[in-house]
């Protein structure tokens, strides 16, 4: 397929968008919904549209297919994302929207590293300084609470909640690299996502949903499209544009969820909170996206760097 780097950009931007404005939202409906039974919708939702759309296109995937290995990695996938998708909204209640999505980036180095036990990759230079920045970071950006954090209270656990939501999401990364063998990337998330649903139904309270009133129920049904527009248009400017490039947009979601928060807390004070942050923490948080995209793209750099010398 030719490249269309304008319309790969902009997938990549709009599933970049919806994915950082979704912890604010997200925030906003366990008021009145828990997250286990806002989870279990989003992934019913999904996963349902998912069916009806590669039913009707015949590109159902084949169970048959499913090895005992492939059925391993299926059911690894669907625990570890159920549990991320839990985790990650659960987290906000003791922490904030950006807090959580700078979390969020301890998962694509969770995954390098497993790629380097798992896998025997290569930990190459720009991943370590990619790592280093990550700490720094990471430092600078909970700078003003580490009072908070050495008393071992609510916003600590919160902090560890969304640690663990970012690298037990590796258990999926690695399923869906095993299944990508077999299955299209339509296809894996239809079985994971149905999956996680199945896993989820005994702990959701579907009735909850009546108790939404018109703004937290406008963000319900914002959570529950999020999740088919997002990984839609990621997997639609991955057709269109390199996917290194993609992954450098899809990073930035710190940043968009600083943008979206201080903008809701401008137009609309009592409903959006500010950010709980300092010069200091916004520097941190750039630090940690740079060490991010270094790591994702770093290798490009140098390997551009090293052919410009010659």
């Amino acid at each position: 397929m030719k490249q269309k780097p304008m319309l790969g950009f902009s997938l990549a931007l709009l599933a970049s968008a919806m994915w950082g404005a979704l912890p604010i939202a997200v925030k906003q409906v366990l008021v009145a919904m828990d997250a286990q039974t806002l989870v279990w919708f989003r992934f019913m939702i999904a996963g349902l549209v998912l069916f009806i759309v590669l039913r009707l296109s015949g590109k159902l995937p084949k169970l048959t297919a499913l090895s005992r290995r492939l059925k391993m990695f299926c059911v690894l996938g669907a625990i570890g994302l159920a549990v991320n998708f839990f985790l990650f909204s659960y987290a906000l209640h003791y922490i904030s929207p950006t807090t959580n999505q700078v979390l969020w980036q301890l998962a694509p180095f969770t995954m390098i590293l497993c790629g380097v036990v798992i896998f025997r990759e290569k930990f190459a230079i720009h991943q370590k300084i990619g790592f280093a920045l990550l700490i720094i970071g990471l430092v600078a950006f909970f700078n003003d609470h580490f009072d908070e954090i050495l008393q071992l209270g609510a916003y600590a656990y919160g902090i560890v909640i969304g640690a663990m939501a970012a690298v037990i999401w590796v258990l999926y990364g690695i399923s869906q690299k095993m299944l990508s063998e077999t299955f299209s990337s339509q296809q894996i998330l239809c079985i994971i996502y149905l999956g996680c649903a199945l896993l989820l139904t005994p702990f959701a309270q579907p009735t909850q949903f009546y108790a939404l009133n018109g703004f937290a129920l406008g963000c319900f049904i914002f959570c529950c499209l999020n999740t088919l527009i997002g990984y839609g248009a990621y997997g639609e400017a991955l057709k269109h544009w390199e996917a290194s490039k993609v992954s450098v947009v899809t990073i930035l979601l710190p940043i968009f969820t600083m943008i979206f928060s201080i903008i809701g807390h401008n137009l609309y004070p009592n409903l959006f909170a500010a950010p709980d942050m300092n010069l200091l923490s916004y520097i941190g948080a750039l630090i940690v996206v740079a060490g991010t995209i270094l790591s994702a793209i770093g290798h490009k750099l140098i390997k551009n760097n090293n052919e410009e010398t010659k």
